[in-house]
């Protein structure tokens, strides 16, 4: 694998890296100041691998992967609620503020449905806090955050530092697809494993058996979609990209990390090309993409759903592929919008059937429900330079329906990324950070 430069803080969008004569040239002279549209077109450059989460645009995410459910007035009570089936053992809580310490942990009251609580009256700002399992085995991953006036949610993990991969359905048959068959995988990570209390978002994946394995893998190259919840789990990054346990390893800004999800690997097969399509191409056919969301939205979703612990709003789902996977996954937004929530579109075929996909995706502008969150990137080499100029017109046509970069939208661009699986393995820890919000 080829070595990488560390990666640039997020807000250090420069105008550097351009073509003469190219769209893309155009896009960052007009990003840096020359436009008349009010459209951020500069991308985050990144010199290889995924940039340092931003976590700036997720809000009304608490830590712990719930939403907070009073809004915060900086002052009145604040109130923790960890949600932990702690059987014999008991909970406590320690922190910098609001009558806790870091030397002895504060007793949680026991309540009903393994819920344990701590309320204070005193505690000011925003404050680092963490749960332990009977005053000695502290939570895994970094500190978590509350706000003063706020009432939290957390869903915490103790014990278990790696999640499991496994076959979640083998020969999976649709209706939709009658002529076909897959195995769907799943990634269980360690809260979902150890906290039963615990629903979690989920991330479906195009391309199943290149996420997980290097023997199933194209080219021996997995995505380690698990690794990038796993260490997501047990450590948080600074806003400079270094790893961090608590704010003081981040000289004081914010050491935060990003929510665990559920990994959904869906197998392509023989008919990959028509069912990752929403048209056919004069060159290369296909076309069948719309039975084949119908098949994720209507069959695998709902088995899904009922077979493992999710939160299944369109807010905590999300679809994420590369290349014709990217494709299709532009294209569910525009038609299954109610469903897809969160859109990852990594190094997308933009180009198929004359760019087709942009064209749906400006029509869609009034699209309802409004998506929540949508991740574009692309590298700019190898022999296409991973088509990284009519991917620029895809992120340029999100922001002309009116999402915002660094708000509902992200898009990179890594230099010297190339239209492969290593390069989305280095990029997918950063457009899931961006996807899935803080814990």
């Amino acid at each position: 694998m080829r070595q990488t430069s560390p990666p640039l803080p997020p807000q250090r969008r420069q105008c550097r890296g351009k073509r003469p004569g190219s769209l893309f040239a155009l896009a960052l002279l007009v990003g840096c100041g020359q436009s008349s549209t009010g459209l951020d077109l500069n991308p985050a450059l990144v010199d290889g691998g995924a940039r340092p989460i931003d976590f700036a645009s997720s809000a009304n995410l608490g830590d712990g992967g719930s939403p907070i459910d009073a809004t915060s007035s900086m002052g009145g009570a604040t109130t923790i609620r960890v949600h932990y089936p702690a059987g014999t053992h008991k909970l406590t809580m320690r922190g910098a503020a609001g009558g806790l310490s870091w030397t002895q942990g504060a007793t949680m009251a026991s309540g009903a449905s393994d819920t344990w609580t701590w309320t204070s009256t005193t505690l000011t700002g925003v404050s680092e806090y963490k749960p332990l399992l009977d005053d000695a085995t502290w939570a895994l991953g970094p500190n978590y955050h509350v706000t003063a006036g706020s009432t939290l949610d957390i869903y915490p993990h103790f014990t278990t530092t790696v999640g499991t991969v496994s076959k979640l359905l083998t020969n999976f048959k649709s209706t939709n697809l009658p002529n076909s068959t897959r195995n769907i995988w799943v990634y269980q990570p360690p809260t979902y494993l150890e906290n039963t209390r615990a629903a979690l978002p989920v991330v479906y994946m195009h391309d199943g058996q290149n996420l997980f394995d290097p023997a199933l893998a194209f080219g021996g190259n997995p995505w380690m979609a698990n690794a990038a919840i796993d260490s997501a789990a047990n450590t948080g990054t600074c806003a400079t990209g270094s790893a961090c346990m608590n704010d003081g390893d981040c000289g004081g800004s914010s050491c935060q990390t990003f929510r665990e999800a559920l990994i959904i690997g869906v197998e392509n097969d023989a008919d990959r090309i028509p069912e990752y399509t929403p048209v056919a191409d004069p060159g290369y056919g296909g076309g069948n993409g719309d039975a084949y969301l119908k098949m994720l939205r209507d069959e695998l979703k709902p088995k899904v759903d009922a077979m493992l612990r999710t939160l299944p709003g369109p807010a905590d789902t999300a679809m994420v592929g590369s290349s014709l996977g990217g494709l299709i996954t532009a294209y569910a937004g525009t038609t299954q919008s109610g469903t897809w929530g969160l859109l990852g579109v990594m190094s997308p075929s933009t180009w198929w059937d004359s760019t087709i996909i942009i064209t749906d995706v400006k029509n869609s502008a009034a699209e309802k429900p409004r998506l929540v969150r949508v991740y574009v990137d692309s590298g700019d080499a190898g022999t296409d330079n991973d088509d990284y100029m009519n991917t620029a017109k895809l992120s340029m046509t999100y922001q002309a329906n009116g999402y915002t970069i660094g708000k509902d939208l992200d898009y990179v661009l890594q230099h010297g990324g190339q239209h492969n699986e290593i390069y989305w393995a280095q990029r997918l820890p950063g457009a899931l950070a961006f996807l899935l919000g803080p814990r």
